[in-house]
């Protein structure tokens, strides 16, 4: 399969939501950038990012900084014009925000952390080049019942539903509340990565509605996940305020559904090099939003 843009066509390298479940090893590097490459993160920690597809880091942002931070979210979520923005994803059982995408572009607050070396910096030497969002938004998952996010892989809808081309693409989840074993963190299968799977099936119009809120196309059966969990096992991070984790766009990764009384709610923001560019859906009969999948491509600065 193929896609068109303006002035090229490009292959589709990892063809999905066909008429089966099929794996299909990765065509691409994990990390991009040439080695030994000044940048924030140290040669071993590449190394590991390169075999397990991802890099927790205990303390990314300070403190205070976590308080800034954690203030602009409790603000955003707060404000009836946010909630009533398009961007806003409402939890379906309780009626709160779960979501608010595009969150560098509505809080210049955001907007700095994005622009922050020790966030960009990275996104940059892992990428082998300058980078631009394709996506951020701060997830709020209050206690006492907030949904999960099922397994899935990023690249999978961002390439069937965004038209990123290649796995070029990393993510950065900055914990603004203390994530414990129990309160719904992220779950990664390490060494996933390296093997895409395509999913069954066709994207319905406007999936993107739906699928904020609760993933339904794009997602593994049963059967893949347990034997992916076999060959790879799960991996569970917690840490304090302020620690984060990078993760390949390719991961295997979800959360669980928080029951406990303590709320988990990060940022996450999603780098793209500008070297891969979206072209159109590789399996999708339309874009979707921009606030969901950025087609401006300026780099971060």
């Amino acid at each position: 399969m193929t896609t068109t843009t303006t002035n090229t066509t490009v292959t589709d390298l990892y063809p999905s939501r066909g008429t089966a479940e099929v794996k299909i090893p990765r065509k691409d590097p994990v990390v991009w950038g040439a080695p030994g490459t000044p940048g924030p993160i140290a040669g071993t920690d590449l190394e590991s990012f390169d075999r397990d597809g991802f890099l927790a880091i205990e303390d990314l942002i300070t403190d205070d900084e976590v308080k800034v931070y954690r203030d602009e979210l409790n603000r955003l979520i707060a404000d009836p014009a946010i909630r009533a923005d398009e961007r806003s994803i409402i939890e379906p059982k309780s009626q709160e925000i779960r979501s608010v995408f595009e969150v560098h572009k509505i809080s210049e607050v955001f907007a700095s952390l994005v622009r922050d070396e020790r966030v960009v910096g990275r996104a940059r030497q892992i990428l082998g080049s300058d980078v631009y969002v394709h996506q951020s938004r701060i997830n709020v998952k209050p206690g006492f019942g907030a949904s999960g996010f099922y397994w899935h892989s990023d690249f999978e809808t961002w390439h069937a539903e965004d038209g990123l081309p290649n796995m070029r693409t990393v993510s950065v989840s900055i914990a603004l509340t203390e994530n414990f074993d129990t309160n719904g963190g992220l779950m990664i299968m390490p060494g996933s990565h390296k093997t895409f799977l395509a999913c069954e099936g066709a994207t319905p119009k406007d999936n993107y509605k739906k699928s904020l809120q609760m993933q339904d196309a794009g997602t593994p059966s049963h059967e893949a996940l347990t034997e992916m969990a076999s060959d790879y096992g799960i991996k569970l991070f917690t840490g304090r305020a302020g620690s984060a984790v990078w993760f390949d766009c390719n991961c295997m990764h979800g959360s669980g559904d928080n029951i406990t009384p303590f709320p988990r709610s990060n940022v996450f923001i999603v780098f793209n090099s500008v070297e891969n560019q979206a072209v159109e859906p590789f399996a999708a009969p339309v874009r979707r939003p921009e606030f969901i999948g950025a087609r401006d491509f300026t780099p971060v600065k």
